[in-house]
């Protein structure tokens, strides 16, 4: 479709110039990043590519020529979604069954690098991020270039995605309002009896049927004890009625990932389970207003800590107010008390607000761009309370 909200070819051609750039400042000779399919988004940013089964990597050069690098089965599937010009074929990339493919005459990365204008033996390469780079992938490097130096660039990755165009908010807010509608149809459908995997296939119908390329993260609908849990994955379990029922749903959109959150209750929510879920919604506000241009990042933090520990719900403190998104549901920057940075315009993050006690717990979450005056809402704005529904 013609009217696809997506990034633009162009703009991976301008973020290639851009890393080099920073190279030049940083006095590296070129840069590596490399992804799997799980974490796609260094590679994904310059090359449009995301890797299933196998790995991928992008090398780029000081002087901003670049270049995607796959494993032995995806050189077509990579150069028909590649929006760089080169790619090649490296082994280091190979799927973890490890096989050997002995018939594949494989490139190399002295290839690579030949192909993107980077000779010499003495280099200083940057890798980013460490985190994604296997020590098969890092072992190659070396091997490839003993006498190189390598540094850890994952700080010009961060400094490259923090700020975000116009393209990229476009393709969040597409997403949100996916996210949202796709909350929207489980609140209607969702009854006790059901399973949590039940109302994940509902969402799917609704997220796919409305335009999105995949989920932004595997789809959040848990139940009672499960809501503790910072990180999860929907279960069997079966709704019971008077349940509290966690929801973050996401949708995702050229790459770039939308997540709504907020609970539900399959009945009245009263007592101490009320207090804790209006505190969080409280919370989540409190963080709102908070943020703008020019704001201290561990401020905010700090603050966030406060108000927990104030209120009386220190031990049930998990993590901090704000952490960035865009191409993954979770990427740097985060917003923590040790953070040494400030708010700028365009710097998209959620609201995370997650409180957890021994029963159970509750997250209220939306996605936001800084502004100059504070910050632009990018998802449909979530509700005030928890919502009753009556059975």
């Amino acid at each position: 479709m013609s009217d696809r909200i997506c990034i633009p070819d162009h703009e991976y051609k301008e973020r290639v110039q851009k890393a080099a750039a920073l190279l030049r400042r940083e006095n590296l000779d070129a840069l590596i990043v490399n992804s799997g399919e799980a974490d796609y988004a260094n590679v994904r940013y310059f090359s449009g590519f995301w890797p299933i089964f196998e790995r991928a990597g992008v090398a780029i050069s000081a002087g901003g020529d670049a270049a995607l690098m796959v494993g032995p089965e995806s050189h077509k599937f990579g150069a028909d979604r590649n929006k760089l010009d080169k790619l090649y074929v490296l082994k280091a990339y190979r799927e973890g069954a490890d096989p050997s493919y002995p018939e594949l005459h494989a490139d190399t990365y002295q290839d690579v690098f030949k192909g993107i204008g980077v000779t010499g033996k003495k280099l200083r390469i940057g890798v980013a991020s460490f985190l994604d780079t296997s020590v098969t992938i890092y072992t190659a490097i070396k091997d490839a270039f003993p006498e190189a130096e390598i540094v850890d660039a994952s700080s010009i990755m961060v400094e490259l995605r923090s700020i975000k165009s116009e393209s990229e908010i476009a393709c969040l807010r597409e997403g949100y309002r996916i996210a949202e509608l796709a909350t929207r149809q489980v609140i209607k459908e969702i009854q006790p009896g059901f399973t949590e995997l039940q109302m994940v296939g509902v969402a799917q119908r609704v997220i796919y049927e409305n335009g999105a390329e995949y989920e932004g993260l595997p789809l959040y609908v848990f139940s009672e004890i499960s809501t503790r849990h910072a990180i999860s994955r929907p279960s069997y379990h079966v709704f019971q009625k008077g349940d509290i029922v966690q929801l973050n749903l996401s949708a995702k959109i050229d790459g770039y990932s939308a997540a709504v959150g907020y609970p539900i209750t399959l009945g009245k929510l009263e007592g101490f389970r009320r207090e804790i879920v209006l505190f969080a919604r409280e919370a989540h506000t409190w963080t709102q207003e908070q943020v703008k241009a020019g704001v201290p990042a561990s401020q905010i933090a700090l603050d966030f800590y406060k108000y927990y520990v104030d209120n009386g719900y220190k031990d049930n403190f998990v993590y901090g107010p704000l952490h960035g998104t865009g191409l993954i549901e979770v990427e740097a920057p985060w917003c923590e008390t040790s953070s040494d940075y400030l708010l700028q315009p365009n710097m998209c993050y959620q609201v995370d607000t997650f409180i957890s006690t021994e029963k159970f717990g509750v997250r209220w979450e939306k996605g936001i761009a800084v502004t100059e005056t504070g910050c632009d809402v990018l998802s449909p704005e979530i509700p005030e309370e928890a919502i009753e529904l009556d059975f």
